[in-house]
């Protein structure tokens, strides 16, 4: 080891120093030394690659920077009367050690500020427009494509290209361990694309197959002090072009910081102009089926449970109110400006060419089943009402806790636990799932969070022929929303019990999981323990009972808001330009001062698509936002048909024969 022979070297001139200025030199004329015994070491060799020369480097940068480190803790130490062992295994020992902290860090050199970890980011733009004809492969150097497939040749540059640009990314954010795979080997790494994403491009990113070039040698002794183990894999996420306007990621990016306080959630690694870098878990993601098993079901409620009351509201988050109405407000005018649009084309009679949005829009009629300004006006008088069930809205105020708001299967993940760790033990098996996407997470109330989950059991985003539809018949029933709901007040809560809180009127008595007063030990006598056990089951019902009528009359809220929110990601042929068009440079000026730039519109991606032979280059089907819209608002109708807040002769005939019903 090249590095400890030039400290046994110069174990003399390693004393104690009394100045900084003295220290850094003597670390400056150990190096020097290094670098003179390397390269005595290397001549007569064969030439080294570039990539061993950058490891060197990167190992001497580590060794300057430890041994400074170490130093500068002597001379803050001077003061201390016992004496400090100097002997070179005890350097060798605190070297072995410093490396062993640092490789525990979020990156290979993260910093910190108050504690919380540093996430690097870059104003760098990735581009996978050419890509997503590529679900994802091991390796591009595996390709085998014939001189006449010039389309599949293009497609697999531009995969390349992509996947050295991560790479590239990679280096600049100090991903751990990543700068060790080179900047022109790419296209070694394994990029995959995840499927069931509704909101972004998700990829799985991993490192070469074969690291046994690129990772240090025994006889190369200047790379000895890098880590042998390859990099870990990544979650790549890249935004969509359209959704700009829905999600503000800085504030997303603060609510990871938070979540990442309480090791909730993947670690955030990295960000750049529209995308980040995440913490991977080797992990299963749940299917729409696993919903609907009862033990994974009480698993979920518990996780919910816990981050409900993990994660303390700010201040401006409770005063704001319910996040839910927050996006309403939000999107609301972009909204209508695009269903505006649309009905007006759909009322006019305008049919498309077979094929296009246009034509569906006719077949299926108005999106929301009415024109925009009724549903609008349904979604407001509604509103009201609900803030009425609270007493106003400071009595809404006072129920919110911080909620995940998209529970869908796909955002949740179930580890793999092996041999003897502490997530196979019975009180732990609900830890083994873990949440993911926190773009929608903020202020709601548990009955909000609740109404979202149960409408998900609905859904099945891989159906390949209807992934956009909402199947009422799914949703569960009373029986299991009373189990689900009963195990999330059972779990222990993070919060001091309210045991004197046993009134129905109460909205969220938090109810302790304290078994002490039934401790077979204690001296009261039976009928008391009997009495007391009684009591608390009969709170525990209420309060189940409370959250699932809480959640059902947050369902048409629920739908009014994933509504807006896939109105606003359609692509219809020729609608942008129109809108364009449409505005006056006034009109310009004072609409877009709160709205992020329009997408991209269809005739671009008409033009990418001839580009790449007239094939669709998604490579899969686009989802449907706009019959994803139409299938929230026939529920959102059904709902408030129930609840009597619409009568049946205000809708037209051809609404009430469609609208989805659930009657519990």
């Amino acid at each position: 080891m090249t590095a400890v022979r030039a400290e046994s070297n110069n174990d003399s001139i390693l004393t104690r120093t009394t100045s900084c200025k003295g220290a850094t030199g003597l670390v400056k004329s150990l190096v020097d030394h290094v670098h003179k015994d390397t390269s005595g070491h290397h001549q007569g060799r064969h030439k080294r690659h570039s990539s061993d020369l950058s490891e060197g480097a990167l190992a001497l940068e580590k060794l300057e920077e430890i041994l400074s480190s170490e130093l500068q803790l002597e001379e803050d130490s001077e003061t201390v009367a016992r004496p400090r062992k100097t002997s070179i295994a005890m350097r060798k020992g605190s070297i072995r050690r410093a490396l062993r902290k640092r490789s525990t860090g979020v990156s290979s050199d993260t910093d910190y500020q108050d504690g919380d970890a540093v996430v690097p980011s870059v104003e760098v733009t990735l581009d996978n427009s050419k890509t997503l004809g590529y679900s994802g492969d091991a390796a591009s150097s595996q390709l085998k494509l014939s001189d006449s497939d010039k389309k599949g040749k293009k497609d697999a540059e531009a995969w390349v290209h992509f996947k050295n640009e991560i790479v590239r990314l990679t280096h600049t954010l100090k991903c751990k361990g990543w700068r060790r795979v080179p900047l022109d080997q790419g296209a070694e790494i394994g990029v995959e694309r995840l499927s069931g994403a509704l909101t972004n491009a998700v990829y799985v990113v991993s490192p070469p197959q074969d690291m046994s070039h690129l990772l240090p040698s025994a006889q190369d002794s200047t790379t000895s002090l890098v880590s042998k183990r390859p990099p870990a894999k990544l979650l790549l996420r890249i935004y969509g072009p359209q959704v700009e306007h829905l999600i503000d990621r800085d504030k997303e990016l603060q609510i990871l910081r938070r979540l990442a306080r309480k090791r909730i959630g993947p670690r955030l690694l990295g960000t750049f102009s529209n995308g980040r870098f995440e913490q991977f878990f080797e992990a299963q993601t749940l299917t729409a089926k696993d919903l609907r098993v009862p033990e994974t079901s009480k698993q979920i409620a518990r996780r919910m449970r816990e981050l409900h009351d993990g994660i303390e509201l700010l201040d401006h988050e409770r005063n704001a109110g319910p996040f839910l109405w927050q996006n309403w407000d939000k999107w609301v005018e972009r909204c209508e400006e695009v269903i505006s649009w649309i009905d007006e084309k759909m009322i006019a009679g305008e049919q498309g060419a077979a094929g296009t949005g246009a034509d569906a829009m006719k077949r299926h009629g108005l999106v929301c089943g009415v024109e925009w300004s009724t549903f609008r006006t349904a979604v407001e008088k509604y509103r009201k009402w609900l803030e009425l069930q609270y007493g106003g809205s400071e009595g809404m105020k006072e129920e919110l806790v911080f909620a995940h708001n998209d529970t869908q299967y796909g955002n949740l993940l179930r580890l793999q636990p092996s041999g003897e760790s502490p997530l196979l033990h019975p009180a732990n098996e609900h830890k083994q799932l873990v949440v993911i996407d926190f773009e929608y997470a903020s202020a709601n109330v548990p009955g909000q969070e609740f109404a979202n989950h149960f409408t998900e059991w609905c859904y099945n985003y891989h159906d390949a022929a209807k992934s956009y539809a909402l199947n009422e018949r799914r949703y569960p029933t009373l029986e299991e929303q009373h189990r689900f709901v009963k195990a999330y007040v059972e779990h222990q809560s993070l919060r001091p019990s309210l045991s004197a809180q046993t009134s129905s009127a109460s909205l969220r008595p938090v109810l302790s999981h304290s078994f002490s007063s039934f401790n077979l030990d204690s001296r009261a006598p039976p009928a008391q323990v009997t009495e007391e056990m009684k009591i608390r089951e009969e709170a525990v019902e209420r309060e189940t009972e409370r959250l699932i009528d809480e959640a059902r009359i947050w369902r048409p809220a629920n739908s009014a808001q994933w509504v807006a929110w896939g109105i606003i990601q359609a692509k219809v042929p020729g609608m942008d330009e129109a809108l364009e068009a449409k505005k006056s440079p006034a009109g310009a000026e004072a609409g877009n001062l709160e709205r992020a730039p329009d997408p991209p519109s269809a005739g671009t991606e008409e033009k990418r698509s001839e580009e790449a032979g007239g094939e669709d280059e998604s490579g899969e089907d686009e989802f449907d936002y706009l019959a994803y819209a139409r299938e929230r608002a026939l529920f959102f109708w059904g709902d408030l048909l129930q609840m009597g807040l619409v009568k049946e002769k205000e809708l037209p005939e051809e609404l009430r024969e469609r609208v989805k019903v659930v009657e519990y």
